[in-house]
C-alpha cells in the first residue's frame, strides 16, 4: 500500500479556497457512480510486462466501496483499457518501438491481461467500459459519460490503476465537465509514492474530495440515511 502523505501547506491551501480540506458530507448514492479504472490482469499479475504492484493492495478496498455502493442504490463501471496504434500522439511519439508494440499486444481485447483481474468483485449488475484514451471521460475514448447521463449521475468516485494516469486524467476531466469528485487515497495505485502523492495534491486543492476507503463507506451510508429519512 501506497504511504500517503499530503504536506501541510497543500491543506491549508484547501481551507483557503473553501473553509476546510473536505469537500462533502454525505454521497447521495442513488446519483453516484464508482469507476473503477483499469483493475486488468495485465495491471496486476505479478512479473507482467506492464505490472504496478501496489495496484494488488487496493483490490479489497476498492471490492468493499463497490459493494456499499450496489447496496445503498449506486452503478459500479468498471473501465478496460486498450492501447491502439490509432492514438497518433501515444504511438510513435511518446512511446515506441518494441515497448509500443508489447503495450499493444499485451493489452488487446483478445489478449488475457485484457481481463479484470479475477479478484475483483465484479458483479452482473455492474457495467463494463472498454477505453482507449487515459481518460474515460472523452467521448472518443470511452462511453462512460453516456452512461452517467442516463442514469442522472452528478458524482463520481474514481479509483483503481495508474493513480497518475488514467485515473487522475479521469477525475480532472470529470470536475471540469462538471461532476462531483472523490478521488479515494488509498484505492488508487501507481509505481511509486512520490507518484501517488503528488496527484493527491493536484486533487484535494483544486479538482476532488480526496478521502479514504472508510470515509466513502461513511459517507454513502450517510447520503442514504438522509434520503431514507426524507421519504
Amino acid at each position: 500500500m501506497h504511504e500517503i502523505h499530503i504536506p501541510e501547506d497543500i491543506l491549508a491551501k484547501s481551507r483557503a479556497r473553501r473553509g476546510r480540506i473536505e469537500v462533502f458530507d454525505a454521497l447521495d448514492p442513488a446519483r453516484t457512480a464508482l469507476v473503477v479504472i483499469d483493475m486488468q490482469s495485465y495491471f496486476l499479475k505479478p512479473g507482467g510486462f506492464l505490472e504496478v504492484p501496489c495496484s494488488r493492495d487496493i483490490v479489497g478496498n476498492i471490492n468493499r466501496i463497490a459493494a456499499a455502493l450496489r447496496r445503498t442504490g449506486g452503478t459500479v463501471y468498471w473501465t478496460q483499457h486498450s492501447f491502439v496504434p490509432e492514438w497518433t500522439s501515444w504511438y510513435g511519439v511518446l512511446a515506441s518501438g518494441e515497448f509500443a508494440e508489447r503495450m499493444i499486444a499485451d493489452s488487446a481485447p483478445d489478449a488475457p491481461g485484457y481481463a479484470i483481474h479475477p479478484d475483483m468483485d465484479v458483479q452482473p449488475q455492474d457495467v463494463p467500459l472498454h477505453k482507449t484514451r487515459y481518460s474515460a471521460m472523452l467521448p472518443e475514448s470511452c462511453d462512460l459519460e453516456t452512461h452517467l447521463r442516463r442514469m442522472g449521475s452528478d458524482t463520481v468516485i474514481v479509483t483503481g490503476t495508474l493513480t497518475n494516469v488514467c485515473c487522475e486524467s479521469t477525475a480532472r476531466d470529470a470536475m471540469m465537465k462538471n461532476y462531483k469528485v472523490v478521488f479515494v487515497s488509498d484505492a488508487n495505485a501507481t509505481r511509486t509514492d512520490d507518484e501517488h502523492n503528488a496527484t493527491l495534491k493536484a486533487m484535494v486543492q483544486v479538482f476532488a474530495d480526496v478521502r479514504n476507503t472508510n470515509e466513502v463507506v461513511g459517507l454513502l451510508q450517510a447520503g442514504a440515511a438522509g434520503a431514507q429519512a426524507a421519504e
